[in-house]
């Protein structure tokens, strides 16, 4: 088999793909703690400056899924190494910007050939190993996926701190140049892989570009713009609405359609592709929203909100490889079973929070958090693709990993508004009871007043300071109480997704047979 034919040079192989997806993955966390110095030298709002985020991760989701018809009609190394030398002249035209329009330009090209890169790189692990370490493979892959988002804003942080921003996106450079040297010597393209020389279905491209584009826009902007009360957002539902029904109807009809949906025939598969997807909703959810506790209901400054969340991607880079090994003997189901029970408790312990929250507190649940999530990565992408043939395995890569990054995306915007929303909620319900009828809260005043004015306030200021710090105790108390409500929703939600754990199955792929497209 071809898996067994490049064995000897696996490493080599895994280093080279490995390099290309840290470097996509990197950048779309990089950037974050670089905006301000960015938007003040380009003369923009931070507003306007997280575009620099969003078209990074707009393009990346809209390649992602049609990289199967471009494989098949460009070659799959060459549009390996047009990413990784798309990225590369990217990273180097964003560095050397003066206008926030021209960053956004490269950020998009940058996101393209990103998004490439990284659904690229698992279909060459996942063939480059025999199917006894197929679990090890994606184990190593998930490690690449993880660790560089983990890392991203601390080293972006030191680079704009000691150099400028623009050298967040020049590190890319000498990498990139490397790793298509790289490309080029020891990837090929596979034997099985067949190439098309029929008509490209761009009517399939614009319905998705127009659908998943609107849609992914709309969960960026949503709570920014205050949801369904923005014209805009309402406009974009829509447009995600009609473009992604149009788009399911044409990719069913058409003979040779852009993504082939089809391959959702295959229960496993769409059983596995979804729950990743609420994988994505969890681990980006969280990672969204912990931060923002630490920093902003704990007083964390940036670089202790970082160290605090390194517990979780530590025992994630020690899990994965372990995990892998543990997939031959265990099966897809024990692990991911296993995943889903021990994430779902990570979880419900971050929903105990509170305002004395210590590090320790912080700290076991996202040992156990990263525990569940190297169960659950590996397993999931490695059953997956399992029962996917060998054709195909490229065009499944790509919506295995799309779907996981909505999701991600759909669980962001999610833990935000809840977050928002959930604060206000829990004010009012808090102060509905915490009245001057109420003897504990007439106690409490009366002493916070006595100390005011002990400290040489007068009565009546001694008393307005009084009710003042009632109202921030309240405040952050629910506060705390809607970062609960977000982590326990998490948690219900994996536990709720058990019952898909019976639907997957481990296979072997059938080389050569492919999927019929009608």
């Amino acid at each position: 088999m071809a898996a067994e034919r490049a064995a000897p040079g696996k490493w080599t192989i895994t280093g080279t793909v490995l390099t290309a997806t840290m470097m996509s993955v990197l950048d779309s966390s990089i950037v974050n703690v670089a905006l301000p110095d960015m938007a003040g030298t380009l003369g923009a709002t931070i507003q306007e400056i997280t575009w620099v985020v969003t078209a990074y991760i707009l393009s990346n989701v809209i390649i992602m899924p049609i990289i199967g018809m471009l494989s098949a009609h460009l070659g799959r190394k060459n549009i390996y190494m047009g990413s990784v030398a798309l990225f590369t002249a990217a990273s180097m035209a964003c560095g050397a910007a003066h206008s926030l329009a021209i960053i956004i330009v490269f950020r998009i090209l940058q996101g393209l050939g990103g998004g490439v890169m990284i659904t690229v790189s698992q279909a060459i692990l996942r063939e480059t190993f025999p199917p006894e370490e197929q679990g090890m493979a994606m184990g190593l892959y998930g490690m690449g996926v993880v660790l560089a988002p983990a890392f991203g804003p601390t080293l972006g942080g030191w680079l704009t701190d000691t150099y400028s921003w623009p050298w967040i996106f020049y590190i890319n450079v000498p990498i990139g140049a490397i790793n298509l040297l790289l490309v080029q010597r020891y990837i090929t393209d596979p034997p099985y892989l067949r190439h098309e020389k029929g008509d490209i279905d761009f009517l399939g491209v614009g319905l998705l570009t127009v659908g998943l584009g609107a849609f992914q826009l709309m969960l960026e902007k949503g709570q920014e713009k205050d949801w369904f009360d923005s014209s805009f957002i309402s406009w974009l539902a829509a447009a995600a609405a009609v473009g992604m029904v149009l788009f399911i109807w044409r990719e069913l009809r058409a003979r040779h359609p852009a993504v082939n949906l089809r391959i959702l025939r295959n229960g496993p598969f769409t059983a596995a592709t979804s729950l990743g997807g609420i994988l994505g909703m969890g681990l980006y959810g969280s990672l969204f929203i912990l931060p923002l506790f630490l920093q902003n209901n704990l007083g964390y400054p940036a670089m202790k909100s970082g160290l605090a969340l390194m517990p979780r991607s530590l025992a994630m880079a020690v899990g994965m490889p372990l995990a892998g090994r543990w997939y031959n003997r265990l099966g897809p189901r024990a692990l991911i079973g296993s995943g889903l029970v021990v994430s779902a408790y990570s979880f419900w312990a971050l929903g105990q929070l509170s305002p004395d929250t210590g590090f320790w507190d912080i700290f076991l649940p996202q040992l156990w958090q990263g525990v569940g999530f190297s169960l659950l990565f590996v397993a999931l992408s490695t059953a997956a693709l399992s029962t996917i043939e060998r054709p195909q395995l490229t065009a499944a890569t790509g919506l295995y990993n799309v779907v996981r990054q909505v999701f991600g995306s759909v669980g962001i915007a999610i833990a935000a508004t809840q977050v928002t929303s959930g604060g206000s909620r829990a004010f009012a319900t808090l102060t509905a009871h915490v009245t001057l009828y109420d003897g504990a809260t007439r106690q409490w005043l009366a002493g916070a007043t006595a100390a005011m004015q002990r400290l040489g306030a007068g009565p009546v200021l001694a008393r307005e300071k009084a009710l003042a710090l009632l109202r921030g105790d309240l405040l952050a108390q629910a506060a705390v109480l809607a970062y609960n409500h977000v982590f326990l929703m998490i948690a219900i939600l994996f536990v709720a997704a058990m019952p898909l754990v019976l639907l997957i199955r481990a296979g072997r792929p059938v080389e050569g047979v492919e999927i019929p497209v009608e």
